[in-house]
């Protein structure tokens, strides 16, 4: 590791913190170490030739973490960590910054060992044992994350038969007039805290209401896609007009409280797309997808945790 006693980077990272680190600030929010032995698993032995990583595993954790939050590609994530002082600093000054191979290798992986559901859990342990457990009700939600099609038709075969360099598993599906090609990412988040406690990620043309995220007993807020599917939690789904059965007054100031409930749902997506630019992926297969959906929802919580940080310092 470099030495932060040296003159230069006191220096210059002085000036950084002098303006303000986000990332120095996020750093502490959470213990990263318990993550090394989960990520050391994937290696069949701790030698060169067994697999191991060049590089230290929270190094390439929050390599993926710093990835996802600017919505950088390998290539510039590689290149933004050699260039900029405050993520030097995040990563704790390795004396090897991970290169784009690296970095793919590293996710693929994670693809490989499917380690990323291992991962997502430690967090929300870590969430849990700050005091944000889960105790006034969630809300369950789902928004596409669209891939490359490629030139295939619609009816062209798919996964291991699939003759494409694009989306393997992508699946199409149409929403009003407008058609997705892709997956979905389904959430459930805490009413309270606004952290997203589930996930899960299917093909765009699963229905949101095939996916239950809710634990027995949680209450459970939902939008009128689920509407009529019977939920594991106490049901807070919003209702629905069928034909000759239009909603009474009563029925629509309950669709109200239950949307004013349930619009934190919605940020997770927002930021996601509009901030991190992960509502589009390059990658090819559903299991790639939700790994780098993983990362999104992982990144977003350490957002959160921050934000709720400064909330409780401005009070």
């Amino acid at each position: 590791m470099y030495d932060l006693n040296n003159y230069f980077i006191n220096k210059q990272y002085a000036k950084v913190e002098e303006l303000g680190d986000r990332l120095a600030d996020i750093d502490p929010l959470i213990d990263w170490e318990v993550f090394r032995p989960i990520i050391k698993s994937m290696y069949d032995n701790q030698s060169e030739k067994g697999g191991r990583p060049n590089n230290d595993e929270i190094v390439m954790l929050k390599m993926l973490v710093l990835q996802t939050w600017y919505g950088l590609s390998d290539f510039e994530v590689q290149k933004q960590a050699n260039d900029r002082i405050s993520f030097l600093k995040f990563l704790g000054f390795p004396d090897k910054v991970p290169d784009q191979s690296t970095i793919w290798l590293f996710r693929e992986k994670m693809v490989e060992n499917e380690i990323d559901d291992v991962i997502w859990e430690e967090l929300q342990k870590q969430l849990d044992e700050k005091g944000f457990e889960v105790k006034n009700g969630v809300i369950q939600d789902a928004a596409f994350i669209t891939s490359d099609p490629g030139h295939q038709k619609a009816n062209a075969p798919r996964g291991k038969k699939a003759k494409t360099r694009r989306s393997k598993d992508g699946e199409w599906t149409k929403k009003g007039e407008k058609s997705f090609f892709g997956y979905k990412l389904h959430t459930k988040v805490d009413i309270d805290h606004h952290f997203i406690r589930e996930i899960e990620t299917t093909v765009a043309n699963v229905h949101d209401s095939q996916v239950d995220l809710i634990e027995k007993g949680e209450i459970a807020y939902k939008d009128k896609g689920y509407f009529g599917i019977k939920s594991k939690g106490y049901d807070a789904t919003m209702d629905k007009a069928t034909r000759n059965h239009p909603l009474t007054i009563r029925q629509k100031l309950r669709n109200k409280r239950i949307s004013r409930k349930r619009s934190p749902g919605e940020r997770p997506y927002a930021v996601i797309k509009n901030i991190f630019h992960n509502g589009h992926l390059k990658v090819t297969t559903r299991a790639r997808i939700a790994v780098k959906n993983m990362f999104s929802c992982f990144s977003y919580n350490l957002q959160q945790l921050y934000t709720i940080k400064k909330q409780n310092t401005t009070h």
